[in-house]
């Protein structure tokens, strides 16, 4: 018999993950096929920040979707007792086609596509009922609780001063990013084609709510950290006055270590300058100076 998900069950399934649950239903349709709804609603918090006046649900919650469908699908195939935990190891690629606005029903359909040892190769794909949303190519891979004996360098040089090139208040003059979906606290550098932004992170997230039992930051967000870094810098420019940047894709992307609360993330972007209305960046992220997260991305630049 096939398996089959409501939302009692999911909830069983994600201890931890409410408010960050994006999945409403989900059933097997062959051993290595699922299928997945999402209803989208204006009573979601990330419509607050993402964006007032023009809500959209954000590319890499879509991402997220398809992620937590595929955990689904592969748990009994990859995790064990040591490693109970599954996490996007690496992406190979993802495309935003065309928003998710409140209203639309996401179906989420998950192929497994091979499994060796503790990973899992996933493709994937969100529609509504005018066509692919976004589709994606990554990596699950099960893993260990996510636990942090480190003991941070507190006070350094990425530390905020009255020097930084953007704080917060400035970086929200050129993006609509707001509360609960600003994932960038301020940048240290602004500098033509390269840009460092700081992020730090807190127990009191909100993505973390009652997500007490594996602490790290999805990397889906992390995606969106790199994203909104690029995307400020790019719109400070004095060519792109009066424009807004959207996510366009993921080019790839690879995790090496887990983010957690206590980590102060330091998001290294260089972003080419081009007369393209697409910009596309490359960086690395990094906690106590250790590179932690490597991503390539694209996004467009569209009038207001």
């Amino acid at each position: 018999m096939s398996k089959f998900y409501e939302i009692n069950a999911i909830r069983e399934f994600f201890k931890g993950r409410i408010p960050f649950n994006l999945l409403d239903r989900a059933w097997e349709i062959d051993e290595n096929n699922w299928v997945g709804i999402k209803n989208v609603t204006m009573n979601e918090e990330f419509f607050n920040g993402h964006f007032p006046n023009h809500p959209i649900m954000p590319g890499v919650l879509q991402l997220e979707a398809m992620k937590q469908l595929a955990e689904l699908a592969v748990r009994e195939k990859i995790a064990t007792a040591d490693t109970p935990f599954i996490r996007i190891a690496k992406i190979a690629k993802v495309k935003f086609r065309r928003p998710a606005l409140p209203g639309d029903r996401l179906k989420i359909t998950v192929e497994i596509t091979s499994v060796e040892g503790n990973t899992a190769e996933i493709s994937a794909k969100t529609e509504s009922v005018g066509g692919v949303v976004s589709d994606a190519k990554f990596t699950l891979q099960s893993c260990a609780k996510a636990v942090s004996t480190e003991k941070p360098e507190i006070f350094n040089e990425y530390d905020v001063n009255d020097n930084v090139d953007m704080n917060n208040d400035k970086i929200m003059q050129y993006m609509p990013h707001r509360y609960p979906f600003l994932l960038i606290d301020y940048i240290p550098e602004n500098r033509g084609e390269n840009v460092l932004a700081v992020k730090n992170i807190s127990a009191n997230e909100p993505f973390f709510a009652n997500m007490d039992e594996d602490m790290a930051v999805p990397v889906s967000l992390l995606c969106e950290m790199g994203a909104q870094a690029g995307c400020a810098s790019i719109l400070a420019r004095p060519e792109n006055e009066g424009k807004l940047g959207y996510f366009m894709s993921i080019d790839g992307a690879e995790s090496f270590a887990p983010v957690m609360p206590g980590d102060q993330l330091v998001i290294r972007f260089n972003l080419p300058a081009g007369k393209s209305r697409f910009g596309k960046g490359s960086g690395e992220m990094l906690v106590n100076g250790k590179v932690v997260f490597k991503v390539t991305l694209m996004f467009a630049l569209v009038d207001k």
